[in-house]
């Protein structure tokens, strides 16, 4: 069942989206409250990632409403999305951090960690390297300010693409299989400074495959399949005690 807490931050109401004659979501409600940490499982081509980016404004939904810390877009026929400074804006207050990792590659780490502060939010460049090296060093990347990309192992690259996502101040972290595009022995890297954001209080969805993680840093777990959202619940719920066959089928593919 989906949260009513009054300070929710997150409010997701009948959102749908199709591609083509492919109904890719169907009727989602979610409500998330501030400090939440949401995972969302399920098989692949059941509408997780398409739903990330639909909060994203990435994708636009063909119906429902999208609610982020009060500012509201409501989609279908008639309706009009505002224009690209406030869609610039409305981003950058829902940091994205994808599969893969889309550095600048002609720039250094420090120099990709700035770019958003300094160019969208034009913010005083003292500024904005001060805060940029704070965050590498939150990533554990401060000895690797002067790097470009392309000396930077994987893992090493999905923590600069963290830190450049808090360097815009988000109020909500959207994740998109984070780890899924890096070797086994660079995963933990990654998963370790969610953690911390999840322990630091960021409101967070995280879309993951890692179904121990998320079972260890969700508050909350929904299960998705064929574009609707299945069950919704605690992890000691949906992980250990799923409700419905269709999860319990999903998850006997993984070790719990």
């Amino acid at each position: 069942m989906p949260e009513t807490t009054e300070d929710a931050i997150i409010r997701i109401h009948n959102l749908s989206k199709s591609f083509g004659a492919l109904a890719v979501l169907r009727d989602i409600n979610l409500t998330i409250p501030r400090g939440g940490v949401v995972a969302l499982i399920g098989p692949s081509g059941s509408g997780k990632s398409t739903l990330l980016r639909c909060l994203n404004l990435l994708v636009v939904p063909d119906g429902g409403s999208v609610s982020v810390n009060g500012t509201s877009f409501a989609f279908g026929p008639g309706r009009h999305l505002p224009g690209d400074r406030a869609l610039s804006a409305f981003r950058a207050r829902t940091g994205m951090v994808f599969q893969h990792f889309n550095l600048f590659p002609h720039m250094t780490a420090l120099e990709n960690v700035m770019e958003g502060p300094a160019t969208v939010l034009k913010q005083p460049r003292a500024q904005v390297r001060a805060e940029a090296t704070a965050l590498l060093e939150k990533v554990g990347l401060a000895d690797k300010a002067d790097a470009y990309p392309a000396h930077l192992s994987g893992g090493q690259k999905q923590r600069v693409a963290i830190a450049r996502a808090l360097a815009m101040k988000p109020d909500v972290m959207l994740f998109d299989e984070a780890t899924s595009a890096l070797d086994p022995e660079l995963v933990g890297e990654v998963l370790s400074v969610m953690r911390g954001l999840a322990s630091e209080g960021m409101t967070m969805i995280i879309v993951t495959h890692e179904i121990a993680f998320a079972r260890d840093v969700g508050d909350r777990i929904v299960f998705m399949r064929d574009g609707v959202i299945v069950e919704d619940g605690p992890p000691e719920q949906v992980i250990a005690n799923p409700v419905h066959d269709a999860t319990r089928s999903f998850l006997s593919h993984f070790n719990r």
